[in-house]
């Protein structure tokens, strides 16, 4: 077993690796398309949702790597 984790990108996905579950909000387990590692869209704009299918690219999607500071 590999312990979870979650990266950032900058302007891009969110990268899970390790041993995670994916469930939707009825508890449905989602399956991933590769063992290794799971790209989850950001942008939202994925016609692959929850999964990112590198639309960011294209509608040029921007947003930081690290975290925000709050909004005011």
């Amino acid at each position: 077993m590999t312990e979870p984790s979650i990266t950032v990108y900058r302007d891009g996905p969110l990268m899970l690796r390790g041993d995670v579950q994916i469930v939707d909000q009825d508890g449905n387990v989602i399956e991933p398309n590769h063992e290794r590692a799971v790209a989850l869209c950001r942008c939202g704009k994925s016609r692959m949702r929850p999964f990112c299918d590198g639309t960011h690219n294209v509608i040029r999607f921007r947003a930081p790597g690290a975290l925000e500071d709050g909004r005011e």
